[in-house]
């Protein structure tokens, strides 16, 4: 029969739709990972290069985000939502069962931050500043890893291993809560605390008069400051756009003509 025949055919039209559709909605919710030298993956939505950097907008706008210097970048892959990383997943099953992926630094920041009440993005201006984002990185005077932790240090922290990119995070946004703590929440002596230690904070009562702390220092801060000024921005944006669209819904209240003739 005819219908016998085409109906096949409709049906290979119709599941090549849904496929279209399928992945035109991935497509939508796509991002990306920026895989790093050190091993360590980025999530990011979008990116631009500034200057010897390439910034990673960790989320939708422009208020979040990181500095990688572009040379410790070795490339960029495509990153999906829950519903499309399932498939990718099983994808990625078959062909490389024995592949581990590579730590995602925004959940380890994310997970330290929280346990120790500090704002991610202040942690990552302190690793940026630290380490540039280098889980191996070594210092000329021994402090190792992201956070930059001193062996003595990573001790008294219970760090086993500074390079290890978890425990390295954990034990210093542990050291810049209780430096926070010790100086009442002020954080440019926290900061000098941590880069030049807090006995020489005593000392001089306040940053220590080395240029490298004093630039370490204020580089935090202005990155910092500029983070939240654009996220306060944004948020002002948002505010208006949203107060408009409640007065673009708006009923509007019926109006007497008053300049019509009186009803006789």
């Amino acid at each position: 029969m005819k219908a016998d025949k085409t109906t096949p055919v409709w049906s290979r039209a119709v599941v090549a739709c849904l496929f279209a559709a399928l992945a035109a909605v991935v497509t939508a919710h796509a991002g990306e990972v920026a895989v790093l030298r050190n091993g360590f993956s980025i999530r990011h939505e979008h990116r631009a290069v500034v200057g010897t950097n390439t910034r990673l907008y960790l989320d939708g706008g422009t208020a979040s985000y990181v500095d990688i210097p572009t040379a410790n970048i070795e490339g960029f892959e495509r990153d999906f939502t829950p519903a499309a990383a399932a498939l990718a997943s099983s994808a990625r099953r078959a062909t490389t069962a024995s592949a581990q992926p590579a730590p995602d630094l925004n959940q380890v920041v994310n997970s330290a931050s929280a346990n120790f009440h500090l704002d991610p993005d202040l942690v990552n201006s302190v690793i940026h500043a630290e380490s540039g984002f280098n889980s191996r990185a070594v210092s000329r005077k021994g402090a190792q890893g992201l956070m930059q932790l001193m062996p003595d240090t990573a001790n008294k922290l219970g760090v086993r291993n500074a390079f290890d990119p978890q425990a390295n995070v954990t034990g210093g946004s542990q050291y810049l809560r209780e430096l926070l703590e010790r100086y009442n929440f002020d954080l440019v002596k926290a900061l000098a605390a941590y880069n030049a230690g807090p006995q020489r904070v005593e000392r001089y009562n306040g940053v220590p008069p080395f240029r490298e702390t004093q630039a370490y220092v204020a580089r935090i801060v202005h990155e910092y400051n500029r983070k939240k000024m654009e996220q306060q921005r944004q948020a002002a944006a948002a505010s208006k756009i949203t107060a408009k669209q409640k007065s673009a819904t708006k009923p509007k209240s019926a109006v007497l003509d008053h300049s019509a003739a009186p009803l006789r």
